[in-house]
């Protein structure tokens, strides 16, 4: 038994006119005595088919006024529609069923001539039973639960198809309908664009409000000239220039921020309305003067017209804004070159870290193990692990492989020089001009090690006489000592030294001793801290007396040749004063002195770096060999002396006679030694 009562929604008027419209429920295999039949009336003639309304119930029941003649049936069915003979000479061709609570289409029997059929606002779930439709050419299914395209394949000369408002999450099944004009299928869960390239002749797509999130696959829709993608979710578009006769694309409210993301759209040479309201790139400054100045062809933009004036103003401010865009690039360029140096010189300086780590290590076991290596094979080890292999080879070749690119960087930012890499230090040879010089007040050193620096200090000094701010980082500085150095600056306000590759900020009173060793500056700030007067007395109570022990300790003839010729004088004067009583001079000179003894004190604190150390033994050792030379070579001389001394000792007494003997013999004869001295004059003359 099939429960249902089937009425006439109009039947509240009883002046209604009956239609002679006919719904007959069947099985598809029951024979023509099992049908269902009842007749409708029809409420408006202007809408014709609209009042069919199919009402199922749970309790059966009959009324003779209603000509319906049910039979009951326990298989599935579908409502079987047939209309009258006048019904169809009045709208022969259309067919309107919308608002009838249909769950599915139903079978139109004798009506293979429609050319309009209306399903809008039912829950139809599939579309079916409309093959025999084959000169259909618009069928409205909007507003319905259709969850798939299907049972269109029949439908060859169909030119409108309406399935807004649907479950569609698909686009399938339209490869038959190469004769479509619309296609409207907004208001579903599609996400993307496919298989529509072979609707050549397709005028108008609507995707407004579905899940797209971008715009693609669109060639071959060679004749679209409406494209409505409204209320989407798309980030960028592609292929749309490839359309000929695009004159109109709605982007509306969707997540376009780029103008890059849509660039496309600017080749096409057809198009002539736009909308991006509602996307993030309209409320971009740049956005609309971007859009006019790549899109010449625009007429409307946002559904309004566009003005000349509106264009040359775009024209202008594109330029500037293109101006800006290289200036950008430019700098981007530069700041990616920038990180690039940087990173080379990073691994570069790894690597050095590396290998010193490794000599570290081989020299502590050369000096434990040396003994015995001597004895045993009468060799030594070497400190350099390129010579004894220690150094991995995949980092020696990565160093080989730096050489070939920059490893240093000069970088002037307003008022800070910053300097990368122990190359950057050659910067300071450069010839500056004064104006770019004055105004270097921070000079930042990275990646160098700080005995490298030490040595350009006094260039430094030189070619940028007003920096007052010292930053150091990736510097090696690893004790105290090397804060010396910095006495040499003509002034320093403020020190930064970054922990990262300095370990001697580990130490406590690193910042007490760097206080005290540089009091002469009044330093003002230390990694960002301010100086204080307690930090000051602190630092004198702490290391006043290292100073004193030192330059008291040190030989006079060091201690000169330590100090420049300024301090020489003050020294002297230190000398002078010194041991004498307190109170023989008044409190003034007695204050003077102590200044002029506290820095004398505090310049015999001085830094040598390794290299000039190394340079000074090297130095050393060729005075040694010198002299050595030069006494071997005065005591040889001295002995043949003494030899020769001794020999002429010996020989004396006989030669002392027989130079007696000689001279007795030449004077015998008187007259003639005479004429023979005589004769000897006149041949020196």
């Amino acid at each position: 038994m099939i429960p249902g009562k089937y009425r006439s929604v109009s039947g509240r008027a009883a002046s209604n006119v009956n239609c002679g419209l006919h719904l007959v429920i069947q099985t598809s295999s029951l024979p023509e005595k099992n049908k269902v039949e009842f007749k409708l009336n029809k409420e408006t003639p202007s809408f014709p088919g609209r009042l069919l309304q199919h009402d199922l119930e749970r309790n059966y029941s009959s009324r003779q006024g209603d000509h319906i003649n049910l039979v009951s049936s326990s298989m599935p069915s579908f409502p079987i529609l047939q209309r009258s003979s006048e019904e169809k000479i009045l709208y022969s061709d259309r067919l309107t069923l919308e608002r009838q609570k249909l769950t599915v289409c139903p079978v139109i029997d004798g009506e293979e001539h429609l050319r309009l059929l209306n399903f809008q606002h039912n829950f139809i779930t599939r579309i079916q039973n409309i093959s025999n439709l084959q000169r259909l050419i618009f069928l409205d299914l909007y507003d319905n639960q259709i969850e798939e395209i299907s049972g269109l394949s029949t439908l060859r000369s169909l030119r409108v198809l309406l399935l807004g408002k649907n479950r569609i999450k698909k686009i399938s099944n339209l490869e038959n309908l190469k004769s479509l004009d619309v296609l409207d299928l907004h208001g579903n869960q599609i996400t993307k664009i496919e298989n529509v390239n072979h609707l050549c002749d397709l005028r108008v797509l609507n995707l407004a409000r579905n899940l797209l999130s971008h715009v693609d696959n669109l060639n071959g829709l060679d004749s679209l000239t409406e494209l409505n993608l409204r209320h989407n979710q798309i980030t960028f578009v592609r292929d749309v220039d490839n359309l000929p006769c695009l004159q109109r694309v709605f982007l509306s409210f969707n997540n376009i921020s780029t103008f890059e993301s849509v660039c496309c759209l600017a080749d096409s040479t057809s198009l002539s309305d736009i909308t991006f309201d509602g996307n993030p790139i309209a409320q971009e400054s740049w956005y609309k003067h971007t859009i006019l100045q790549n899109m010449m062809q625009l007429r409307q933009l946002d559904m309004k017209r566009i003005t000349e004036e509106e264009r040359r103003m775009a024209s202008v401010v594109a330029k500037k804004e293109e101006e800006k865009k290289r200036e950008s690039h430019k700098q981007s360029l530069l700041k990616e070159k920038k990180r690039l140096i940087i990173n080379n010189v990073a691994r570069k300086w790894d690597l050095q870290q590396h290998r010193i780590t490794n000599i570290a290590t081989n020299q502590d076991g050369k000096d434990s193990d040396s003994q015995d290596h001597c004895q045993n094979d009468g060799s030594t080890i070497s400190a350099f692990p390129e010579e004894t292999g220690s150094l991995d080879s995949g980092l020696t070749s990565a160093l080989q492989g730096l050489s070939v690119t920059d490893t240093h960087l000069v970088e002037v930012d307003g008022d800070t020089l910053s300097l990368y890499g122990s190359g950057a230090l050659e910067c300071l040879d450069r010839n500056w001009s004064v104006q770019t010089a004055g105004m270097v007040t921070t000079v930042s050193f990275t990646f160098i090690e700080f005995d490298e620096i030490v040595q350009v200090l006094p260039k430094l000094k030189i070619k940028f006489p007003n920096s007052l701010h010292l930053k150091f980082k990736e510097t090696n500085l690893v004790m105290l000592q090397q804060f010396n150095a910095l006495a040499e600056l003509r002034r320093v306000d403020q020190l930064t030294v970054d922990p990262q590759g300095n370990p001697v900020v580990n130490f406590t009173l690193w910042k007490y001793y760097v206080l005290f060793r540089l009091s002469h500056f009044n330093m003002q700030k230390i990694n960002g801290t301010e100086v204080t007067q307690n930090d000051m007395i602190m630092a004198e109570r702490l290391f006043g007396i290292l100073a004193h022990v030192a330059s008291s300790e040190l030989p006079q003839y060091h201690l000169i040749s330590i100090l420049g010729d300024a301090r020489k004088k003050q020294f002297r004067y230190l000398l002078e004063t010194k041991g004498k009583k307190p109170g023989i001079v008044n409190e003034e000179n007695n204050d003077s002195k102590r200044l002029v003894g506290e820095s004398t004190n505090r310049a015999t604190l001085n830094y040598t770096t390794r290299d000039f150390y190394n340079e000074k033994l090297e130095e050393i050792k060729e005075k040694k060999k010198f002299c050595k030379m030069y006494i071997e070579d005065l005591v040889k001389e001295a002995t043949e002396i003494n030899m020769k001394n001794e020999a002429l000792q010996k020989l004396w007494p006989q030669m002392f006679i027989e130079l007696v003997r000689d001279a007795v013999m030449e004077i015998r004869n008187k007259n003639s030694y005479m004429k023979l001295c005589l004769q000897q004059i006149t041949d020196q003359k």
